[in-house]
C-alpha cells in the first residue's frame, strides 16, 4: 500500500521529532514509509469512531442500502455501525499477539486506566504505555493497509462507494445517447441582432 505525502500530512503530529510534520519517512531502498505518529492518528480515528458507534443508542441504529461495486451494481442492506465494531474487534484480535490484546482489550475495549492495567497486568508504568504505543501503530497499520477494504479512510468504510471506484458524472452525461435534448430553439444575443 503506497503512502501518499498528501495523507499523511493532516495526519502527522507537527512536532514529531522524526518526521517534523511531513508524516513520511525515507526508508530503506529509497521507500517511503509512514511515520508513527501518522500511524497512531489513524489509530485514533478508527477508535473515536468505534466508541461513538458502541455509545449511540441502540435504537438509533438504521439499517441502510449499499451499492456494490463491479459490473452487476448489486445492492445490499447492511447495518453499518454494528459492522464497524465487528470489523474493529475482528482486526485487532488478528493482528495482535496475545499479550498485546490483554493489553487492548483492557485499555481501549473496557476502558481501564493506567493505574488499573498496570496492577491487574503486573507491568510497570513506562511498559505499559509503551506497549499502548506499539499497539496504535500496528493496529494503525493494519486498518489501513488492510485489502481489499479497510477500516481507514473513515468515509470510504461508511459510503457505499471509494473514491476509487467513483467516476465523473459529467462524463457519463455526455456519452449517455439518452440524454435528454432541449424541445426549444436557443438564441443568443447575437441571433436577437441579426
Amino acid at each position: 500500500m503506497e503512502w501518499t505525502r498528501s495523507e499523511t500530512l493532516a495526519l502527522a503530529h507537527q512536532q514529531c521529532a522524526h518526521c517534523h510534520g511531513l508524516g513520511l519517512l525515507l526508508g530503506r531502498k529509497s521507500h517511503w514509509s509512514p511515520c508513527n505518529c501518522v500511524l497512531r492518528s489513524v489509530f485514533r480515528a478508527c477508535y473515536a469512531r468505534f466508541r461513538r458507534c458502541v455509545e449511540k443508542e441502540k435504537h438509533l441504529s438504521h439499517v441502510t442500502l449499499h451499492l456494490m461495486g463491479g459490473k452487476n451494481q448489486r445492492r445490499s442492506w447492511g447495518r453499518k455501525d454494528e459492522e464497524y465494531i465487528a470489523d474493529f474487534t475482528l482486526m485487532s484480535k488478528r493482528h495482535l499477539d496475545e499479550a498485546e490484546y490483554q493489553i487492548f482489550k483492557f485499555h481501549f475495549l473496557l476502558g481501564a486506566d493506567w493505574k488499573l492495567c498496570c496492577r491487574r497486568l503486573n507491568m510497570e508504568r513506562g511498559n505499559f504505555f509503551h506497549a499502548v504505543y506499539r499497539i496504535q501503530q500496528k493496529l494503525g497499520r493494519a486498518f489501513r493497509e488492510t485489502k481489499p477494504y479497510g477500516l481507514f479512510p473513515l468515509d470510504e468504510y461508511f459510503n457505499t462507494l471509494s473514491r476509487r471506484e467513483t467516476q465523473p458524472r459529467m462524463l457519463e452525461l455526455a456519452n449517455d445517447p439518452r440524454r435528454n435534448t432541449l424541445s426549444f430553439p436557443v438564441t443568443t444575443r447575437l441571433d436577437k441582432a441579426a
